[in-house]
């Protein structure tokens, strides 16, 4: 019952930015040319070839953020909920410790790997 307010938010949210979208496709131009067509990048022409190879290391370090950025969201309610259960709050400090450990082993894992090192 809680999560009535939430959902008819995402409803209002959904509906929204499908009618943006529907209406911007109905009655955007289409006027089609040579000009509008051609691609484009960052205010320059691309020089080269569109099908370069990237180097798997710029995947891994935006794969390890999102990994390390997740989980430091999960700080915020363990901070919210810490002082609330102050009689369970030396359970709930040792669960972020054991947490947070757990998250240092990844951090050195990915650093012993050489996965953030540049060359």
């Amino acid at each position: 019952m809680n999560y009535i307010p939430v959902l008819v938010m995402m409803t209002i949210g959904a509906v929204i930015g499908g009618a943006v979208l529907l209406l911007t496709h109905l009655l955007g131009p289409r006027i089609p040319n040579r000009k509008k067509d051609s691609p484009f990048e960052c205010g320059v022409p691309p020089i080269g070839d569109a099908k370069q190879r990237i180097s798997v290391r710029f995947y891994l370090v935006a794969i390890l953020f999102l990994l390390f950025d997740v989980e430091a969201v999960f700080f915020f309610p363990w901070a919210v909920v810490f002082r609330e259960y102050l009689s369970v709050s030396t359970f709930i400090l040792a669960e972020m410790a054991v947490f947070v450990g757990i998250l240092l082993l990844g951090y050195f894992y990915v650093l012993r790997k050489g996965a953030l090192e540049w060359d």
